[in-house]
């Protein structure tokens, strides 16, 4: 498998004839754990660390487009040196943006804005990657900041179009929301071939990685959910069937996706809904069958409590990539409130994920590359753009300094 996932020790047979003759092997030294800054190939697409950018919502699209915030967002974070740089959930159909400002990529119009981006993302060093969502019956909210609830009034994202909330099944998110219209079969086919085209544009637009969201109560995670998917027909009535529509969905995707490029997956491991951390090994083990090379485990987002506004501990998700590391032998990123150069890099030196992704620590900190390398005594900058490295090796030579942003003690001259 590609990059480092789960291996188990090799058995060494013993030696034929004579021990006291024949010299016994010496034991194997168990393999070396790569750390955080060490690079990371999935298939052919090689990683210069293992920080990723966990795909935040920004809400600053117009029309689904993106614009100048979004290059200079995305660019500054490639500077700052993550390996893998994640664009935010951007919608594979009109219908299913979770707010008028999403970001979109159901038609062609969207590709050359993009080109832009991935680009600049490039020639800093980073590897571009888009997750591709549906919010289905989460759908058509205000932004966050206005309150995040249903909206009352509002015009289609697509003009001309109606902003039609659908879903497996036709049961409300909860107080306030539509009830979504349930997907017949040849519905469920088209919202299959809106992700194989939206994939499609994204190879286009010089992505080099797909993530597909399945997490935090949208429209995949809608199908998976006992409590959401109430369907009688194959997309449910069993875990087979309730998982029907993502492996669908995966192999859609890696039809357009080259066999080169990776392909992501995130999941809400559990979600104190119906679906538990054994499901998730099952759909995983699947998902890597159907194509998909990493697992994305977060958690949450089925009920009306976010994760985000309840007190976590530090790294409160690893254990489910830990646990879907070795029950399923595919590839894991961790993620959630990782936020220390020692957090990350332990995590990815006990084995407990192939990736770390972290969100809002890099929007208080762009740079965190940097100063995690730093802080973990590694004094290279070939991780950032040259214009900085080159001036900041100079800066190291000084040993009487230390880069801070706080120390007592010191005063002007």
């Amino acid at each position: 498998m590609a990059g480092t996932a789960p291996r188990t020790a090799s058995d060494h047979a013993a030696p034929h004839g004579n021990d006291e003759q024949a010299p016994r092997p010496e034991a194997a030294s168990p393999p070396l754990q790569p750390g955080l800054f060490d690079p990371c190939s999935v298939r052919q697409v090689t990683l210069r660390n293992r920080v990723v950018v966990s795909p935040m919502l920004s809400y600053c699209a117009e029309g689904g487009h993106p614009n100048d915030f979004h290059l200079i967002h995305y660019g500054k974070l490639a500077c700052g040196g993550a390996g893998l740089v994640f664009v935010e959930s951007t919608k594979v159909d009109p219908r299913g943006c979770s707010t008028p400002h999403d970001l979109g990529l159901w038609k062609d119009d969207y590709i050359e804005p993009w080109r832009r981006i991935t680009r600049f993302i490039k020639s800093q060093g980073a590897i571009p990657g888009i997750q591709l969502s549906h919010s289905g019956r989460k759908a058509r909210r205000a932004v966050p900041w206005q309150g995040g609830g249903p909206l009352r009034e509002w015009t289609s994202v697509e003009p001309g179009q109606a902003w039609q909330i659908i879903g497996p099944s036709a049961i409300a998110h909860g107080a306030g929301y539509s009830v979504p219209h349930a997907l017949t079969q040849s519905e469920i086919e088209q919202c299959l071939r809106d992700w194989e085209h939206a994939a499609r544009r994204a190879l286009c637009a010089g992505f080099e990685a797909i993530e597909i969201h399945g997490a935090h109560g949208y429209l995949i995670h809608q199908f998976l959910s006992p409590r959401a998917n109430l369907r009688s027909d194959a997309y449910g009535a069993s875990l087979a069937g309730r998982m029907r529509f993502a492996i669908e969905v995966a192999a859609s995707v890696r039809r357009s996706w080259p066999a080169d490029k990776p392909l992501f997956f995130r999941i809400s491991a559990v979600d104190n809904a119906g679906w538990t951390l054994d499901d998730s090994t099952v759909l995983a083990r699947e998902l890597g069958r159907a194509g998909v090379d990493v697992i994305d485990c977060s958690s949450g987002g089925m009920g009306e409590e976010s994760v985000t506004n309840t007190a976590r501990p530090y790294g409160y998700q690893v254990g489910y990539a830990r646990h879907i590391r070795e029950q399923a032998g595919v590839m894991t990123m961790a993620v959630g409130l990782i936020a220390h150069a020692d957090q990350a890099d332990g995590i990815i030196r006990a084995g407990d994920a192939d990736l770390v992704a972290l969100g809002r620590e890099l929007l208080h900190n762009p740079n965190w590359p940097l100063d995690a390398a730093h802080k973990l005594g590694l004094r290279k900058y070939d991780h950032i753009p040259k214009a900085s490295a080159y001036y900041l090796e100079k800066r190291a030579a000084n040993p009487a300094f230390t880069p801070s942003t706080w120390r007592r003690g010191l005063r002007q001259p």
